[in-house]
């Protein structure tokens, strides 16, 4: 809250919101902005719907992001909020078994470049969150023309591949760089129960001088 304030962001884009989890947060922590969350799972989405139903400044789309606009087939996990439209890895299994894929539901994915427009007003600052299970890069990749327009993102980053073909944090970090965003602060994310080990964490960026 303190980095989205000091950077005075008024609208976040809560990609992968599953059911509103991420936007609950920013509204206890005091942000008053708009919300524009995307969740493509009908059961999730349904849940998030329901969520927003007293706050309008809190939208919901029920779409998957990526870097093409396409139907595809995202794996269901069995928690939900692990769902992917890549494979995941046995690491993850290990340590979460939980999370195992008990479904596929055919979904649409957009790029955001193409529907950045609809709710981005000139003027706006904006903050791009990706909770989207090794797909960021795709994601990122997809919004190369709205990135001019993003001030701040925040995305997870495995530290051990959890997920085919996803991104490792290392190139994340040299890829987010290329786009000038500075590495603000981290926050600790999925980890292994049994050796206490961290998985995954969440980068939080900004650009200089945004």
């Amino acid at each position: 809250m303190h980095l989205l304030e000091s950077n005075r962001i008024d609208l976040v884009f809560d990609v992968g919101a599953n059911v509103g989890q991420y936007a609950a947060s920013l509204r206890e922590g005091g942000y008053r902005g708009r919300i524009v969350s995307f969740e493509p799972l009908t059961s999730a989405f349904s849940r998030l719907e329901a969520s927003t139903e007293a706050d309008p400044l809190w939208q919901v789309v029920n779409i998957g992001l990526g870097d093409r606009d396409e139907r595809a087939t995202i794996n269901i996990a069995g928690n939900s909020q692990s769902s992917s439209l890549l494979d995941m890895l046995p690491a993850h299994l290990k340590s979460a078994p939980e999370s195992a894929y008990v479904g596929k539901e055919e979904i649409t994915v957009s790029r955001l470049d193409s529907v950045f427009s609809k709710y981005h007003r000139q003027g706006d600052r904006t903050f791009l969150k990706l909770d989207a299970q090794g797909y960021e890069r795709k994601i990122l990749e997809g919004a190369s023309l709205s990135m001019r327009d993003i001030l701040g993102i925040q995305l997870e980053m495995s530290i051990e591949p959890l997920y085919n073909n996803e991104m490792p944090y290392l190139e994340m970090l040299g890829y987010l760089a290329g786009m000038g965003f500075t590495l603000a602060s981290v926050e600790p994310g999925f980890g292994d129960p049994v050796s206490g080990r961290m998985l995954q964490m969440d980068g939080i960026f900004f650009r200089a001088g945004g």
